[in-house]
């Protein structure tokens, strides 16, 4: 079984966007996400979502309008994520251009 880690990111903006998507035949860790709020002034909120391709697409909440100060860098995940093939990641923030996701991932393949 081959491994590769892999890092994605996404400037967030108000719409709901994909920052990952796990590759056919693939299995991917997600080891981080973390949010920056790049703002030097202002507050700004995140919504993560994890979209499950094996059930139709489910959606569940990773992190629901949490509060990023100005300035503040923050992990979202409390441990680790397992995805399967055609499982994906999605974010949404309060205001466009305050918000910066970085997830790092391991594929096994």
């Amino acid at each position: 079984m081959a491994s590769t880690l892999k890092n994605a990111r996404l400037a967030v903006t108000a719409s709901m966007a994909t920052v990952y998507t796990c590759p056919a035949a693939t299995t991917a860790i997600v080891l981080m996400a973390q949010v920056a709020n790049v703002d030097g002034v202002n507050s700004a909120t995140i919504s993560l979502q994890w979209l499950d391709s094996s059930a139709s697409n489910a959606v569940t909440q990773l992190a629901n309008t949490v509060s990023v100060s100005a300035g503040i860098a923050m992990g979202l995940l409390d441990g680790k994520l397992v995805l399967e093939a055609g499982d994906y990641l999605q974010a949404q923030a309060s205001a466009v251009s305050d918000i910066e996701l970085t997830v790092s991932v391991l594929e096994l393949t």
